[in-house]
């Protein structure tokens, strides 16, 4: 699959967020998009439960498995393994900069060797016939100057990485959270803009702190893609007019209540598996952020769906706080 077109807009990797059922679920909203999981180490693909850990439903594509790690050899592994699944892309992280994620030696600390993402990228690419992609920060601690970004930049391309996504802000590896990471160092479009102007061959996106189609539309007057995190998270239906206004795309939109009678389907689909409705219903409660009753429906959701024995009668009871102009509670 020729996934260039999809980069355009994508949604970020996001830990305890994107898992597959916040990815069935978004992809209800838009179809075009590009997903990612959320980072999976390849200590966990190797050794653990790679259903549970690299599982999806063939309507997520496209669809990219993002990985963490630093040994070149297991990464091979991992992306060979990711291929044979049937993603679409495989994403190297060299942006978190959580202390669990620095202890194994991957995510932003990486950014300080270059040379080693460069060999583990290409090792990747040898190996798989599927893109290989890095998604990183625009520095690290003091080695925030441009010239460091940009010899990084120049360093890992000589693995013929085509791909780079850059969360504009650099981390710091000490004395912040991932959360305060995500927050306090400032936003740099500039720089990531400069990147693109500096190497014009490299297909650029740029990930932080956008929250509107406007400033998507902005953005890509200077770079090649867009990336989405929180926003797509936590105001999910604001993709509703990605498809179309960045795609081209001018198939119908489902309205919020469709997309709920369709999760709904895929929700008692996997309860029958086993799954507890928590596991899925967490993703829904910013689907009617601004509408009226969106506040008591997030409500419901968080005090009954934990429940044990819960099922989908609790989001069709959810529902009668939102209104249903367009569909019968009972068609839900």
């Amino acid at each position: 699959m020729d996934i260039t077109k999809n980069r355009t807009f994508s949604v970020a990797p996001m830990m305890d967020c994107t898992d597959r059922h916040a990815r069935y679920f978004m992809r209800l909203i838009t179809q075009r998009s590009l997903l990612y999981t959320e980072m999976v180490t390849t200590g966990a693909i190797i050794h653990g439960d790679r259903n549970h850990l690299l599982g999806y439903d063939p309507f997520e594509h496209p669809i990219a498995l993002q990985l963490g790690g630093s040994d070149p050899d297991d990464l091979t592994v991992c992306a060979q393994i990711g291929q044979e699944w049937g993603y679409d892309e495989i994403n190297l992280n060299v942006g978190c900069p959580s202390d669990r994620v620095q202890s194994g030696r991957f995510g932003a600390c990486l950014m300080a060797e270059p040379e080693l993402v460069r060999d583990c990228v290409g090792a990747m690419r040898e190996a798989v016939s599927v893109p290989v992609t890095v998604k990183t920060r625009i520095g690290i601690d003091e080695e925030d100057s441009y010239e460091a970004l940009q010899a990084f930049v120049r360093i890992v391309s000589e693995s013929g990485c085509g791909v780079f996504i850059f969360h504009a802000r650099k981390a710091w590896l000490k004395g912040l959270s991932p959360k305060e990471n995500r927050e306090v160092p400032p936003l740099k479009y500039d720089v990531v803009y400069q990147i693109k102007r500096d190497f014009p061959h490299l297909h650029v996106s740029i990930n932080g702190g956008i929250t509107s189609l406007d400033d998507v539309a902005k953005h890509l007057e200077a770079v090649d893609g867009v990336m989405v995190g929180r926003e797509a998270y936590s105001n999910p239906y604001f993709m509703a007019k990605v498809d179309r206004r960045f795609f081209g795309d001018d198939h119908s939109v489902l309205s919020r209540h469709e997309v709920l009678k369709h999760y709904l389907v895929y929700v008692e689909q996997q309860l029958d598996q086993g799954r507890r409705l928590n596991q899925m219903s967490r993703h829904l409660v910013g689907l009617f952020q601004g509408q009226p009753g969106a506040r008591a429906w997030r409500r419901y959701i968080s005090e009954n769906a934990h429940k044990p024995h819960s099922d989908a009668s609790v989001l069709r009871t959810a529902a009668t706080y939102v209104g249903n102009p367009e569909l019968s509670i009972e068609m839900i």
